[in-house]
């Protein structure tokens, strides 16, 4: 007799209500991203990274777990989620990814291993890097119990992997059945390269002409462009870029610009506005007042060298008739 008069008030409350539709929906939503009401502004992969993590109750998971904070500092928009997944590891690896993995985090009994998975093209001043350096692509950092890595080092890293990954190339969705096809003269038009291979782009402020420019250097050139964005950015607070005159121009907000480069055929030539003050000199003459140039040669990139004149400059006043 209850189970009969139970059955009735349950129909009752699902029509007045419609209460299981909903509650179905959220499980479902909660499954697939790990959004709630108390998580509404997680990122979806968060949760899974960090049971996990949680697990580990030892140094371990206060090292990943602080090496994921700066990682997210580093790049907030970073994707995190959990790949490979195996019988003798049921959580997986923590993955970090944006337009391509940046990173992955590793556990083991003596070391939190960090796998940057092209980082071997990718600039470390610091030699944050003491692992897996005898490929042509990947380098790891080890981590062991006690230590403490050079947090701001250590975020330049994951920029720099971030821009090195650089945008997802552009897809087009099929076309609808029956739709007509647009002519070819829609589709973008690849950029026009210019004397010596340099690249035409029309004047803008910020970043985004900066960044079509570097993805227009043609070759080897390219991978350099995003290297040299890339160490400005890390060296100088306050930083202000512009294209002008088919060049990437950096400058100090309200200090005018103290820095350029420009495609030749064998090299990229980084001028130094007040190259002249800087120590020690650049070698590359001009004639321009100030001005001195260094060459950059394929292979014969000096980054530590780069990164101490980027500084010296962005510290003196700039160059203020093209701001």
């Amino acid at each position: 007799m209850t189970e009969s008069r139970t059955k009735p008030k349950a129909k009752r409350a699902s029509r007045a209500s419609g209460a299981p539709k909903p509650t179905a929906k959220a499980k479902k939503t909660a499954n697939a991203g790990g959004k709630s009401k108390s998580g509404a502004n997680e990122k979806p992969a968060s949760r899974p990274i960090d049971r996990p993590i949680r697990d580990l109750g030892d140094w371990r998971e206060e090292t990943l777990a602080r090496m994921r904070a700066l990682i997210l500092e580093a790049d907030p928009e970073i994707i995190e989620e959990r790949k490979w997944k195996k019988p003798s590891n049921a959580a997986g690896v923590p993955v970090w990814s944006r337009h391509g993995i940046v990173c992955t985090g590793e556990t083991y009994k003596k070391v939190v291993k960090l796998t940057f998975a092209h980082g071997a093209g990718l600039p470390d001043p610091a030699r944050l890097f003491n692992a897996s350096l005898e490929g042509n692509k990947r380098r790891a950092i080890d981590i062991h119990e006690g230590e403490q890595i050079d947090a701001a080092a250590f975020k330049a890293l994951v920029k720099a992997a971030v821009a090195r990954n650089g945008p997802p190339a552009a897809t087009k969705s099929p076309p609808k059945a029956g739709a007509k096809a647009r002519p070819a003269a829609s589709a973008a038009k690849p950029v026009k390269l210019l004397s010596g291979g340099n690249p035409q782009i029309a004047k803008g402020d910020g970043d985004a002409p900066v960044q079509a420019y570097i993805a227009a250097m043609p070759g080897w050139k390219s991978g350099l462009g995003k290297r040299l964005d890339a160490l400005i950015v890390r060296n100088v607070p306050n930083l202000r870029k512009a294209v002008k005159w088919n060049t990437p121009f950096y400058g100090v907000e309200g200090q005018g610009w103290f820095l350029a480069f420009h495609v030749n055929t064998r090299y990229v030539q980084v001028a130094f506005f007040r190259g002249t003050s800087l120590q020690p000199v650049p070698p590359g003459a001009s004639k321009t007042e100030g001005t001195r140039y260094y060459n950059i040669h394929e292979s014969e990139f000096d980054e530590a060298q780069m990164a101490s004149w980027v500084k010296q400059a962005a510290a003196l006043p700039g160059v203020v008739p093209w701001s």
